[in-house]
């Protein structure tokens, strides 16, 4: 099956941690595409810092250069508050039957899933694969230890193998970005460069500062 993989986020803004995680899990996982979702309304976390059109373009610029990633636009364009069940429902449309279809999302988000938003139809719609940290320990009992040992894979290949429903734990060493302290260092008038992109940055200073 073609393998179609969704990355969403605030991206406020986005940074090199978010870019080298979609990329390392596009390579090394062999996955067709990875798409980008910046979120227009969060369901989970405070309003964003940044406009809903700024952090698209600024995500459209961060991915330009690079063929093995993209943007969809697809929740800054739907009014009100971006749920992922929503969000995939369209993708699963669009997409059709025939398509593995995959959430990325980090140990933080799968363990608070019970508290999305008609999380239960998520895993009818994409299969999950959860960006671990090294030594990141995960769900040890409740709900999410029964979800996990019931749909955990053991590798890529049975997320190609069918369209959703899996689970795959892929240990990673991520960056140590955030976008958190990306804006801290401008509230402070310090350069956040080398920590984010260069067409990123220059937007920031155009537009936003």
């Amino acid at each position: 099956m073609k393998t179609v993989a969704i990355f969403g986020g605030t991206f406020d803004p986005i940074h090199f941690g978010h870019l080298r995680t979609a990329l390392e899990l596009k390579q090394n996982l062999e996955l067709d595409e990875m798409r980008l979702v910046p979120c227009h309304v969060p369901a989970h976390r405070a309003k964003p810092h940044y406009s809903a059109i700024d952090r698209l373009r600024m995500v459209e610029l961060a991915v330009a250069p690079e063929p093995e990633l993209s943007c969809d636009p697809r929740e800054i364009q739907r009014e009100g508050v971006s749920y992922m069940a929503d969000t995939l429902a369209t993708l699963r449309d669009e997409l059709g039957d025939q398509v593995s279809l995959i959430l990325v999302v980090g140990m933080d988000s799968f363990l608070s899933l019970p508290s999305w938003h008609e999380w239960e139809e998520i895993p009818q719609l994409a299969h999950i694969i959860v960006a671990a940290r090294p030594g990141a320990s995960g769900p040890t009992q409740g709900i999410m230890e029964r979800f996990l040992h019931a749909r955990e894979a053991t590798d890529i290949a049975e997320l190609k193998a069918s369209g959703f429903g899996r689970v795959l734990v892929q240990r990673m060493t991520p960056l140590a970005i955030s976008s958190t302290h990306i804006r801290a260092l401008i509230q402070q008038k310090l350069s956040p460069r080398y920590l984010l992109p260069e067409s990123v940055w220059d937007y920031m200073e155009r537009n936003l500062h």
